[in-house]
């Protein structure tokens, strides 16, 4: 897409999207924590920037009430399966130098991380839903990609993981060199940089956005675990040593800087992928998952050092994490165009 640029994280935005949870599937344990979540989440970003909230209008009744005192906040009546935005939203691009374009919108197919948890209809129409209401042009590869399994440094460079990529279950006979061909047309993006691997209990099949997150052009976050008979201390080792080989579309060798993640974190026995590297980057803040254990405040100053200009507010993931994702999983950024956006 010649017209357009995927934009990083961090750069500013006009809005970011929820959808409502209502469906236990990915939760274990009581759901009933789970909604309290999502509005205290709400409140907190919508201090910074707008906030828009997507669900069934039988769904949306709940939200309507608990956050009736936010301006900030406002719902569109979308249908949705469940209320992982990150991987069923759009992708949004912004365009190259075209004074008074709009963003354009990537609507991926979904098939719920390979088909794990029918029924995903709804979901399946929730980015072009968000594309139309906000009356931008729908680009539309009809290939399956979740927005989790991405990161990019918004020059040029993609950070993917080949297993939830690369994957029968979502794009039978596509092998690696043809999703990198699809994710640098439809992405607008130079080099595709891959890694491997996955957090026991990530049930997307290693979404890099629990693993390796960009901070700056040619600066990556990685999760480590260093205690050796932990189940994630060998895949997460053989990721660093990948990234610190990695070379980014304008010629850098990355600065791998390493985050260490909760260890052998579970609920009733059941791991889960507890990860600090699964924060949100908003206007102003950035929003980092917590778990209550001794990782916790190095990874906040690790983070806080790599965004001195925004606010860095810890948020217990505790219960969240239950569906087996963070803050980044439920949440979308809408980008906002600049005047000195690039041509």
């Amino acid at each position: 897409m010649p017209d357009y640029r995927l934009p990083a994280e961090w750069e500013p935005h006009a809005a970011t999207w929820l959808a409502w949870p209502h469906r236990r599937a990915t939760f274990l344990g009581p759901f009933a924590a789970i909604p309290p979540v999502y509005a205290r989440l709400a409140r907190l970003v919508a201090a910074h920037e707008p906030v828009r909230i997507v669900g069934a209008r039988d769904v949306l009744a709940a939200p309507r009430a608990l956050l009736a005192d936010e301006p900030n906040v406002a719902f569109l009546e979308l249908p949705t399966s469940d209320s992982w935005i990150r991987d069923t939203g759009p992708v949004f691009m912004v365009p190259r130098g075209r004074t008074g374009s709009r963003p354009a919108a990537v609507c991926w197919d979904w098939n719920a991380w390979g088909g794990k948890y029918p029924p995903w209809d709804a979901d399946a129409g929730v980015s072009r839903g968000i594309a139309e209401h906000l009356g931008m042009e729908s680009l539309v590869p009809h290939v399956v990609l979740e927005g989790g399994a991405i990161e990019t440094d918004g020059d040029g460079t993609l950070l993917a993981n080949e297993r939830c990529v690369v994957d029968p279950r979502r794009n039978p006979g596509l092998d690696r060199d043809a999703m990198a061909a699809v994710l640098e047309r439809w992405l607008s993006v130079e080099r595709v940089l891959w890694v491997g691997g996955d957090l026991a209990g990530d049930d997307t099949d290693g979404h890099i956005d629990q693993l390796a997150r960009f901070v700056a052009p040619g600066r990556v976050l990685a999760a480590r675990q260093p205690e050796a008979l932990d189940p994630n201390h060998a895949g997460l080792e053989a990721n660093l040593a990948i990234l610190r080989r990695h070379v980014d579309a304008r010629g850098r060798r990355l600065e791998v800087v390493p985050v260490d993640i909760p260890a052998c974190f579970a609920f009733e026995g059941t791991q889960l992928p507890a990860s600090h590297l699964n924060f949100y980057v908003a206007n102003g803040l950035v929003v980092v998952p917590v778990f209550g254990g001794a990782t916790d405040e190095p990874a906040l100053a690790t983070i806080a050092g790599c965004f001195p200009d925004r606010r860095i507010e810890p948020f217990d993931c505790r219960e969240l994490v239950r569906g087996r994702g963070g803050v980044h999983c439920v949440t979308r950024e809408e980008p906002a165009i600049t005047p000195d956006e690039p041509a």
